[in-house]
Protein backbone atom coordinates (compact mmCIF):
# COMPACT_ATOMS: atom_id res chain seq x y z
CA UNK A 1 0.00 0.00 0.00
CA UNK A 2 1.18 3.40 -1.00
CA UNK A 3 0.68 6.04 0.82
CA UNK A 4 0.24 9.80 -0.98
CA UNK A 5 -0.43 12.97 0.86
CA UNK A 6 -3.77 14.99 -0.67
CA UNK A 7 -1.21 17.68 -0.74
CA UNK A 8 0.65 16.47 -3.94
CA UNK A 9 -2.85 16.56 -5.50
CA UNK A 10 -3.75 19.83 -4.80
CA UNK A 11 -0.34 20.77 -6.43
CA UNK A 12 -0.74 19.06 -9.52
CA UNK A 13 -4.23 19.98 -9.74
CA UNK A 14 -2.97 23.56 -9.33
CA UNK A 15 -0.20 23.54 -12.11
CA UNK A 16 -2.30 21.50 -14.83
CA UNK A 17 -4.87 23.88 -14.44
CA UNK A 18 -2.76 27.06 -15.23
CA UNK A 19 -0.60 24.36 -18.00
CA UNK A 20 -3.90 23.31 -19.61
CA UNK A 21 -4.99 26.86 -20.23
CA UNK A 22 -1.59 28.06 -21.51
CA UNK A 23 -0.36 25.18 -23.71
CA UNK A 24 -2.47 23.00 -26.40
CA UNK A 25 -1.43 19.41 -26.47
CA UNK A 26 1.19 18.60 -29.90
CA UNK A 27 -2.23 16.59 -31.37
CA UNK A 28 -4.14 19.53 -31.73
CA UNK A 29 -1.76 21.97 -32.71
CA UNK A 30 -0.62 20.02 -35.59
CA UNK A 31 -4.29 19.43 -36.19
CA UNK A 32 -4.77 23.26 -36.38
CA UNK A 33 -1.69 23.57 -38.49
CA UNK A 34 -3.05 21.38 -40.89
CA UNK A 35 -6.52 22.57 -41.01
CA UNK A 36 -4.32 25.41 -42.06
CA UNK A 37 -2.51 24.13 -44.98
CA UNK A 38 -5.86 22.68 -46.48
CA UNK A 39 -7.82 25.45 -46.42
CA UNK A 40 -8.30 27.16 -49.88
CA UNK A 41 -10.23 29.98 -49.58
CA UNK A 42 -8.11 32.92 -49.03
CA UNK A 43 -10.25 34.09 -45.83
CA UNK A 44 -10.31 30.65 -44.03
CA UNK A 45 -6.77 30.13 -44.68
CA UNK A 46 -5.88 33.89 -43.06
CA UNK A 47 -8.17 33.09 -39.86
CA UNK A 48 -6.32 30.25 -39.54
CA UNK A 49 -3.09 31.39 -39.54
CA UNK A 50 -4.61 33.57 -36.93
CA UNK A 51 -5.54 30.56 -34.55
CA UNK A 52 -1.99 29.39 -35.30
CA UNK A 53 -0.40 32.97 -34.07
CA UNK A 54 -2.64 32.84 -30.74
CA UNK A 55 -1.46 29.23 -30.02
CA UNK A 56 1.93 30.56 -30.80
CA UNK A 57 1.74 33.77 -29.01
CA UNK A 58 0.18 31.86 -25.78
CA UNK A 59 2.64 29.62 -25.40
CA UNK A 60 5.44 32.31 -25.33
CA UNK A 61 3.57 34.70 -23.29
CA UNK A 62 2.23 32.23 -20.74
CA UNK A 63 -1.34 33.58 -21.33
CA UNK A 64 -4.60 31.42 -21.80
CA UNK A 65 -4.57 30.43 -25.23
CA UNK A 66 -8.59 31.80 -24.58
CA UNK A 67 -10.08 34.18 -22.67
CA UNK A 68 -13.03 31.91 -21.31
CA UNK A 69 -10.51 29.63 -18.84
CA UNK A 70 -13.54 27.20 -18.81
CA UNK A 71 -15.47 25.50 -15.94
CA UNK A 72 -12.49 22.88 -14.42
CA UNK A 73 -13.36 19.12 -15.25
CA UNK A 74 -10.68 16.86 -13.41
CA UNK A 75 -10.49 13.24 -14.32
CA UNK A 76 -8.55 11.35 -11.42
CA UNK A 77 -7.82 7.60 -12.04
CA UNK A 78 -6.72 6.01 -8.41
CA UNK A 79 -4.92 3.46 -8.01
CA UNK A 80 -6.58 1.02 -5.77
CA UNK A 81 -3.12 0.19 -3.60
CA UNK A 82 -3.12 3.90 -2.62
CA UNK A 83 -4.58 5.12 0.42
CA UNK A 84 -4.60 8.97 0.05
CA UNK A 85 -3.58 11.25 3.84
CA UNK A 86 -4.33 14.29 5.28
CA UNK A 87 -7.67 15.28 3.92
CA UNK A 88 -10.12 14.26 1.58
CA UNK A 89 -9.95 14.22 -1.93
CA UNK A 90 -12.68 16.67 -3.26
CA UNK A 91 -10.86 19.39 -1.06
CA UNK A 92 -7.60 18.86 -2.25
CA UNK A 93 -9.08 19.19 -6.04
CA UNK A 94 -10.98 22.94 -5.32
CA UNK A 95 -8.13 23.88 -3.56
CA UNK A 96 -5.64 23.04 -6.62
CA UNK A 97 -8.25 24.63 -9.21
CA UNK A 98 -8.62 27.97 -6.47
CA UNK A 99 -5.40 28.56 -6.89
CA UNK A 100 -4.85 27.44 -10.24
CA UNK A 101 -7.12 29.89 -11.48
CA UNK A 102 -6.24 32.65 -9.21
CA UNK A 103 -2.19 32.41 -9.12
CA UNK A 104 -2.27 31.51 -12.89
CA UNK A 105 -4.77 35.09 -13.19
CA UNK A 106 -7.40 32.72 -14.98
CA UNK A 107 -10.81 34.52 -15.81
CA UNK A 108 -12.97 32.80 -13.25
CA UNK A 109 -16.41 31.57 -14.82
CA UNK A 110 -18.40 29.72 -12.04
CA UNK A 111 -21.25 30.72 -10.14
CA UNK A 112 -22.40 29.33 -7.16
CA UNK A 113 -25.66 28.43 -7.63
CA UNK A 114 -27.49 28.12 -11.47
CA UNK A 115 -30.59 30.67 -10.93
CA UNK A 116 -28.83 32.67 -7.91
CA UNK A 117 -26.06 33.95 -10.34
CA UNK A 118 -23.46 34.97 -7.80
CA UNK A 119 -19.69 34.56 -9.12
CA UNK A 120 -17.58 32.18 -6.77
CA UNK A 121 -14.46 34.54 -7.42
CA UNK A 122 -12.22 31.18 -7.73
CA UNK A 123 -13.34 29.11 -10.41
CA UNK A 124 -14.56 26.36 -7.72
CA UNK A 125 -16.02 23.89 -7.96
CA UNK A 126 -14.32 21.57 -10.11
CA UNK A 127 -16.68 19.01 -11.71
CA UNK A 128 -14.64 15.61 -10.43
CA UNK A 129 -14.89 12.14 -11.86
CA UNK A 130 -12.98 9.70 -10.01
CA UNK A 131 -12.38 6.01 -11.34
CA UNK A 132 -10.72 3.56 -9.00
CA UNK A 133 -7.56 1.56 -10.91
CA UNK A 134 -5.53 -1.32 -10.74
CA UNK A 135 -2.33 -0.14 -9.20
CA UNK A 136 -0.60 1.88 -6.62
CA UNK A 137 -0.09 5.41 -8.72
CA UNK A 138 -3.02 8.44 -9.40
CA UNK A 139 -2.92 10.01 -12.81
CA UNK A 140 -5.26 13.76 -13.17
CA UNK A 141 -6.14 15.31 -15.87
CA UNK A 142 -7.87 18.56 -15.85
CA UNK A 143 -9.59 19.49 -18.79
CA UNK A 144 -11.28 23.05 -18.45
CA UNK A 145 -14.92 23.30 -20.52
CA UNK A 146 -15.67 26.63 -22.13
CA UNK A 147 -19.26 27.52 -22.37
CA UNK A 148 -19.29 28.40 -26.09
CA UNK A 149 -18.80 24.82 -27.14
CA UNK A 150 -20.20 23.23 -24.06
CA UNK A 151 -23.83 25.12 -24.82
CA UNK A 152 -24.04 23.78 -28.31
CA UNK A 153 -23.83 19.74 -27.25
CA UNK A 154 -26.48 17.62 -27.53
CA UNK A 155 -27.83 14.36 -25.91
CA UNK A 156 -30.11 11.85 -27.85
CA UNK A 157 -32.26 9.10 -26.37
CA UNK A 158 -32.30 6.51 -29.79
CA UNK A 159 -34.03 3.20 -29.90
CA UNK A 160 -32.20 0.24 -31.34
CA UNK A 161 -34.65 0.31 -34.30
CA UNK A 162 -33.95 3.30 -35.42
CA UNK A 163 -29.86 3.06 -34.90
CA UNK A 164 -27.48 2.35 -37.45
CA UNK A 165 -23.71 3.51 -38.34
CA UNK A 166 -25.98 5.84 -40.88
CA UNK A 167 -28.44 7.53 -37.83
CA UNK A 168 -25.75 7.99 -35.93
CA UNK A 169 -23.58 10.35 -38.39
CA UNK A 170 -26.39 11.90 -38.93
CA UNK A 171 -27.36 13.15 -35.41
CA UNK A 172 -23.63 14.32 -35.15
CA UNK A 173 -23.53 15.89 -38.37
CA UNK A 174 -27.50 17.61 -37.26
CA UNK A 175 -24.95 18.99 -33.56
CA UNK A 176 -22.42 20.42 -35.72
CA UNK A 177 -25.47 21.87 -37.89
CA UNK A 178 -27.21 23.22 -35.26
CA UNK A 179 -23.56 25.15 -33.85
CA UNK A 180 -22.83 26.34 -36.35
CA UNK A 181 -20.28 29.36 -35.50
CA UNK A 182 -20.97 29.45 -32.02
CA UNK A 183 -18.52 26.93 -30.68
CA UNK A 184 -15.39 28.98 -32.30
CA UNK A 185 -14.57 26.40 -35.24
CA UNK A 186 -13.45 24.57 -36.18
CA UNK A 187 -14.77 22.12 -33.79
CA UNK A 188 -13.36 18.75 -32.01
CA UNK A 189 -16.53 16.65 -31.40
CA UNK A 190 -16.64 13.89 -28.15
CA UNK A 191 -19.10 11.52 -29.17
CA UNK A 192 -20.08 9.10 -26.19
CA UNK A 193 -22.88 6.07 -27.42
CA UNK A 194 -23.88 3.42 -24.92
CA UNK A 195 -24.46 2.88 -21.52
CA UNK A 196 -27.02 5.48 -20.01
CA UNK A 197 -28.42 8.95 -19.41
CA UNK A 198 -25.25 10.27 -17.73
CA UNK A 199 -22.63 7.24 -18.63
CA UNK A 200 -23.32 8.61 -22.71
CA UNK A 201 -22.22 12.27 -21.78
CA UNK A 202 -19.55 11.06 -19.72
CA UNK A 203 -18.20 9.16 -22.29
CA UNK A 204 -18.30 12.35 -24.75
CA UNK A 205 -16.79 14.30 -22.26
CA UNK A 206 -13.41 11.39 -21.82
CA UNK A 207 -13.54 11.64 -26.03
CA UNK A 208 -12.56 15.06 -26.33
CA UNK A 209 -9.51 14.11 -24.35
CA UNK A 210 -8.22 11.40 -26.52
CA UNK A 211 -5.13 12.72 -28.71
CA UNK A 212 -6.95 13.62 -31.84
CA UNK A 213 -4.62 11.38 -34.27
CA UNK A 214 -5.30 8.37 -32.56
CA UNK A 215 -8.29 6.53 -33.90
CA UNK A 216 -10.85 3.94 -31.76
CA UNK A 217 -9.46 0.70 -31.17
CA UNK A 218 -12.17 -0.84 -33.18
CA UNK A 219 -11.99 -0.58 -36.66
CA UNK A 220 -15.58 -0.63 -36.57
CA UNK A 221 -15.84 2.23 -35.01
CA UNK A 222 -12.81 3.76 -35.86
CA UNK A 223 -14.79 3.70 -39.52
CA UNK A 224 -17.55 6.11 -38.23
CA UNK A 225 -15.23 8.37 -36.46
CA UNK A 226 -14.05 8.90 -40.56
CA UNK A 227 -16.98 9.03 -42.17
CA UNK A 228 -18.64 11.45 -39.37
CA UNK A 229 -15.72 14.07 -39.70
CA UNK A 230 -15.93 13.62 -43.87
CA UNK A 231 -19.81 14.52 -43.13
CA UNK A 232 -19.40 17.60 -40.73
CA UNK A 233 -16.77 18.90 -42.77
CA UNK A 234 -18.32 19.25 -45.90
CA UNK A 235 -21.14 21.26 -43.96
CA UNK A 236 -18.70 24.26 -45.23
CA UNK A 237 -19.45 25.87 -41.52
CA UNK A 238 -15.40 26.20 -41.53
CA UNK A 239 -12.93 28.56 -39.38
CA UNK A 240 -15.06 30.78 -37.01
CA UNK A 241 -18.23 30.03 -39.62
CA UNK A 242 -17.14 32.49 -42.51
CA UNK A 243 -16.79 28.88 -44.73
CA UNK A 244 -13.92 26.50 -45.52
CA UNK A 245 -13.03 23.06 -45.46
CA UNK A 246 -12.81 22.38 -42.20
CA UNK A 247 -15.43 22.89 -39.65
CA UNK A 248 -13.74 20.09 -37.57
CA UNK A 249 -10.63 19.19 -36.62
CA UNK A 250 -11.34 15.53 -35.22
CA UNK A 251 -14.76 13.30 -34.12
CA UNK A 252 -13.91 11.09 -31.69
CA UNK A 253 -16.14 8.40 -30.35
CA UNK A 254 -15.98 6.26 -26.89
CA UNK A 255 -18.59 3.48 -26.55
CA UNK A 256 -20.41 1.62 -23.16
CA UNK A 257 -22.79 -1.34 -23.31
CA UNK A 258 -25.66 -0.30 -22.83
CA UNK A 259 -29.66 -1.64 -21.90
CA UNK A 260 -31.62 -3.90 -25.01
CA UNK A 261 -34.06 -1.09 -24.98
CA UNK A 262 -32.01 1.66 -25.92
CA UNK A 263 -29.28 3.66 -27.39
CA UNK A 264 -27.94 7.00 -25.87
CA UNK A 265 -25.81 8.94 -27.91
CA UNK A 266 -23.76 12.02 -26.48
CA UNK A 267 -22.14 14.77 -28.92
CA UNK A 268 -19.79 16.81 -26.59
CA UNK A 269 -18.81 19.73 -28.85
CA UNK A 270 -14.83 21.10 -28.19
CA UNK A 271 -13.69 24.62 -29.98
CA UNK A 272 -10.41 24.92 -31.81
CA UNK A 273 -8.75 25.11 -27.67
CA UNK A 274 -10.11 21.42 -26.68
CA UNK A 275 -7.71 21.77 -23.60
CA UNK A 276 -6.56 19.06 -21.47
CA UNK A 277 -3.13 18.35 -19.46
CA UNK A 278 -2.68 15.38 -17.43
CA UNK A 279 -0.10 14.34 -14.78
CA UNK A 280 0.90 10.42 -13.27
CA UNK A 281 1.84 10.54 -9.57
Amino acid sequence: MRELSIEWIENAVRDLCIEANRHLTPDVVEAVEHAKAAETLPLARDIMGDICDNITAADEMQLPVCQDTGMAVVFIELGQDVHLSGGLLADAVNRGVHRGYLEGKLRCSVVNDPLRRINTDDNTPAILHLSLVEGDSVTITVAPKGFGSENMSQVHMLTPASANPESIIAKIVETARHAGSNPCPPMVLGVGLGGDFEMAALLAKKALCRPLDRRHPDPFYADIEQRALKAVNALGIGPQGFGGVTTALAVNMEVYPTHIAGLPLAVNVGCHVTRHATRAL
